[in-house]
């Protein structure tokens, strides 16, 4: 039939997992409720979705004489980190309701370490 308007989604929930399965940065599957009203009638919707968790490298270390001398001898320790990220991200279509209606969700294809970036969060 078509997609459900964006303003008909009313609530959505999503539960990632407290202890990851493996150690690194990998795919986890979870699950995505939404309650959806459009044109007087009450959804559930129920997504199975894929998300990035786990861990990546990071380090700290004595900074070199030529950055300390260059911080004004403030930036004692740099640090080096990488964070588990999306790097393939995917637009999918969730059923709701027995009219064809659906709803539009992202979902992770491809996880991998790479710069923490503030932006991303």
């Amino acid at each position: 039939m078509g997609p459900i308007s964006a303003l008909a989604l009313l609530a959505l929930t999503a539960a990632l997992p407290q202890d990851p399965a493996t150690p690194g940065c990998h795919l986890y599957p979870f699950e995505v409720a939404a309650a959806v009203v459009a044109r007087g009638v009450r959804w559930s919707c129920v997504a199975r979705l894929s998300a990035c968790v786990g861990f990546c490298e990071s380090s700290a270390f004595p900074s070199r004489f030529s950055v300390l001398r260059a911080s004004g001898y403030r930036h004692n320790v740099t640090s080096v980190a990488q964070c588990c990220t999306v790097s393939r991200l995917e637009k999918v279509r969730v059923p709701c309701g027995d009219d064809g209606d659906w709803v539009e969700a992202f979902t992770a294809r491809s996880c991998q370490c790479d710069t923490c970036r503030l932006s991303r969060y």
